[in-house]
Formats: C-alpha cells, structure tokens, sequence
C-alpha cells in the first residue's frame, strides 16, 4: 500500500521513522558522502541512506538503498552494524509548516577494496569521498553525519 503524501505526512507527525545509513568506505578509508537535493538535510553532505518500507527487511532496505542510491551490490552479512542512532529535523520531506522528523537509524559501515564505478539516484546533486579531518572540518557536512565519526 502506497502513502498519499496527506497520510505519510501524518505518519511523519505521529511517529518515528525507521532508516538505514550506509557509512561507506574505500581501502584508503576516505567516506563516501552525498550532497543532498532534497529534504531533510537538503543541501548537506550526507552517508546515503534511507527509510526501511513498510514489509522490507532490514537486510532488503539495505541492498535497496545500495543499489538505488549508489547503483552497487553488496553482500549484507559483510558490512557491519555500527549502532543505532535518533535523527531530529525541524523539516521533513514535504516540507510542510511545523512538522519535523524523527529517524531511528541503524547505521551500517562497510568498506569497497576495489575501484567502483557508481550510478547515483535523483537524491543527490553529487557524491565525493571524503578525508575524515575535513568532513569534521567542513560547515557543510550534517551534523548527523559527523556524530559517526565523533569519538
């Protein structure tokens, strides 16, 4: 069953969202991140990621994400689940008046050791990977994003 936007936004005002972050790594340990087109955290750095749909595993979010957000596969029992975090946004994604967000996201990390050609979503402007001094550094990195990287 499909959402109207009239009913996923009141999903959106009542109740937390469950999500999966992909905290994805080269062999160098460089980040990969996404400039975002659209909200919450438009125009912000950000790991890809997205909500787990109603019925979908965790496990099938996770090769969904991968493949419609990067255009890759990965095998699910090789990356790691890193923890468990809350995303609050004074926004949410259809950008209607007074209603923010709230992700629990189970963050994942895994790492490519090969050269990977990616075919990235509408979500994103860009991606990059990122040397983790200046993701922390830069004023355009999510402060999500950067709470995976805080010890």
């Amino acid at each position: 069953m499909i959402l109207s936007d009239f009913e996923f936004i009141d999903v959106v005002k009542s109740t937390p969202l469950v999500s999966v972050d992909l905290i994805v790594k080269n062999k160098n340990g460089r980040i990969l991140l996404g400039f975002r087109k659209n909200r919450p955290a438009k125009n912000c750095w950000f790991v890809p990621g997205g909500r787990i749909l109603k019925n979908e595993t965790v496990k099938k979010a996770f090769e969904r994400i991968l493949s419609t957000e990067l255009g890759i596969n990965f095998n699910y029992k090789d990356a790691l689940l890193f923890g468990v975090f809350d995303h609050l946004y004074d926004d949410n994604c259809l950008n209607v008046e007074n209603v923010n967000t709230h992700y629990v996201v189970l963050a994942y990390t895994l790492t490519l050791f090969c050269e990977t050609k990616f075919v990235f979503d509408g979500q994103h402007a860009m991606m990059k990977w990122w040397d983790m001094d200046a993701l922390l550094k830069a004023p355009d990195v999510h402060i999500n994003t950067k709470a995976y990287f805080y010890q």
